[in-house]
């Protein structure tokens, strides 16, 4: 995925060359808020987890999330390079912190941070 983001001229930071397979989530939440990251994730459940929710809001992270349930690497990084003008735009127009979705036909939506 980090390579057709690249390619479609994004600045691109993958979680592995930063952190270990196993680091908790409110770890590179929180490195991701203080670098200004943008998070890609397809990890849905995210918003309905306390301690990653709590995590995101605290570190001031703009995260969107892929709602595409059996997908596979292609497909996803398909998805999100076709959602990239529209993610970049959000990003740009809505403060931090928030989580958006992505679905598979590359639109987005605002989610509320709340439970």
């Amino acid at each position: 995925m980090a390579e057709a983001l690249r390619k479609a001229g994004a600045n691109v930071e993958v979680h592995d060359d930063h952190f270990s397979q196993d680091v908790a989530d409110e770890k590179w939440l929180e490195a991701a808020g203080k670098n200004g990251w943008v998070v890609l994730t397809k990890d849905r459940r995210i918003r309905f987890r306390a301690t990653e929710r709590q995590a995101l809001i605290n570190a001031g992270v703009k995260a969107f999330v892929l709602t595409a349930g059996d997908i596979d690497g292609p497909s996803m990084a398909a998805v999100f390079v076709k959602a990239l003008p529209v993610i970049l735009r959000f990003a740009g127009k809505h403060p931090p912190p928030f989580i958006a979705t992505v679905t598979r036909s590359s639109s987005v939506k605002l989610l509320s941070l709340n439970p």
